[in-house]
């Protein structure tokens, strides 16, 4: 089965438009059009659910607290249900808290950790987490912890890179440490993914589809680099569906819009002018099936016509004139070919 040309006659968006009008980190309108009907929809949805499943991103996968206890003796939590002497929140809301930290390691590693030491009495926030330039928090004010004048704590954290939700029970298979607690990982930067199909118009057809798409992320990712990302992934996925060496396309110019929208009037079937029965009798007769067919002759060719009378001819050059048409109209044969029309 021959495999060339297959994308030939098909409507594809050149470019994805990247709507919103302020510069944000957190959130992107993105417009793609046009495709073929029931594209737009295959599409889009197809990018929605890897945006929010499959998107890496850094979350805090456990954590080491040593502390000073109530007989003043250094002591290490067990375990998230233990309480933590000098800190007024109970272990489980502690945990929450980390889980909503948004972080990023600049350098791109996989996996680092990092130590912090809280003395006396104070709020414990995610800024307090940024110790290098290495590190960025994106919700500084995040409260992770309030401690009181007793609170003597140090802190290691786990930072990884992954994507989706990794259960604590599964970071636990990578604990040596005797005292880590390992938390529930959120990796995915994509909070959030609307999107929806509206028709759009390519000349004279107005029913293919253009998708416009809404992404929100936590800051770590640009929406932009997270639809690029999903977009690599599904592109890769689907490479292997292919069973053949796939050769270039070659691409058609980019057509002016005026002569764009002139193709499409000139492909309008003869039936559409709204003709008297005796006139369209007479060209289909002829062979004129389009006005592209109509256009090319010269008034002598149409006089020829069987049967073509002088009140049928004004009437069709009527016709042709609210259109901006004429007979004879030679410069515009390049769009009137057989394999366009």
């Amino acid at each position: 089965m021959a495999h060339k040309n297959l994308l030939r006659d098909f409507k594809r968006p050149k470019n994805i438009i990247f709507e919103h009008e302020e510069v944000s980190p957190f959130y992107g309108r993105f417009v793609a059009a046009p495709f073929e009907r029931g594209f737009g929809v295959t599409i889009a949805n197809s990018i929605r659910r890897t945006l929010l499943s499959s998107i890496q991103g850094y979350a805090i996968t456990a954590m080491r607290v040593e502390y000073i206890n109530d007989e003043g003796k250094n002591a290490l939590l067990s375990n998230e249900f233990e309480s933590i002497h000098g800190v007024f929140e109970d272990t489980v809301q502690v945990v929450q808290n980390l889980k909503r930290v948004r972080l990023k390691l600049l350098d791109e590693t996989e996996s680092r950790a990092i130590f912090v030491k809280k003395n006396g009495e104070g709020t414990f926030k995610a800024g307090d987490l940024e110790i290098d330039a290495n590190i960025q928090i994106l919700n500084p004010d995040q409260h992770i912890a309030t401690l009181n004048e007793d609170a003597s704590l140090f802190i290691e954290l786990q930072l990884d890179l992954g994507r989706g939700y990794v259960a604590a029970e599964r970071n636990l298979a990578y604990i040596e440490s005797i005292g880590t607690v390992p938390i529930d990982a959120i990796f995915t930067p994509v909070q959030k993914v609307n999107f929806r199909i509206e028709d759009t118009r390519v000349g004279q057809r107005t029913d293919y589809d253009k998708f416009v798409l809404e992404v929100w992320t936590d800051g770590t990712i640009t929406p932009d680099d997270a639809v690029a990302d999903a977009s690599k992934i599904l592109k890769e996925h689907f490479t292997c569906f292919i069973n053949f060496e796939e050769e270039e396309e070659v691409e058609e110019e980019a057509e002016d819009p005026e002569e764009e929208r002139m193709r499409a009037v000139l492909k309008t079937a003869i039936e559409e002018l709204e003709l008297s029965v005796r006139s369209s009798n007479c060209l289909r007769v002829a062979g004129i099936k389009c006005i592209g067919d109509l256009v090319i002759k010269n008034e002598e060719e149409i006089t020829k016509i069987k049967n073509l009378g002088k009140k049928s001819i004004t009437e069709i050059q009527n016709k042709l004139s609210s259109l901006g048409l004429g007979f004879g109209l030679k410069n515009l044969s390049h769009l009137t070919k057989s394999k366009i029309i």
